[in-house]
């Protein structure tokens, strides 16, 4: 299981490796270096599933809730 992810800014390109928390999903992210505040696509259920390199920890493990991880 990897527990950090690389996000992606749609607007800017910038790139961030950040911690992903176990057992809480991130619902917003604010790019550092264009400070655009990222939010989950529609159907992922955070901003890791939707922006980053690796999906979080719950997606990750294949639980079953791949509509909401938390």
């Amino acid at each position: 299981m990897h527990h950090t992810s690389t996000l992606t800014c749609p607007k800017c390109g910038h790139r961030q490796t950040e911690q992903m928390p176990d057992n809480a999903c991130v619902y917003f992210y604010e790019c550092r270096d264009c400070h655009t505040l990222l939010r989950p696509k529609p159907g992922d259920c955070c901003v890791f599933c939707s922006y980053g390199d690796v999906p979080c920890p719950p997606i990750q493990a294949g639980d079953g809730t791949a509509s909401r991880c938390c």
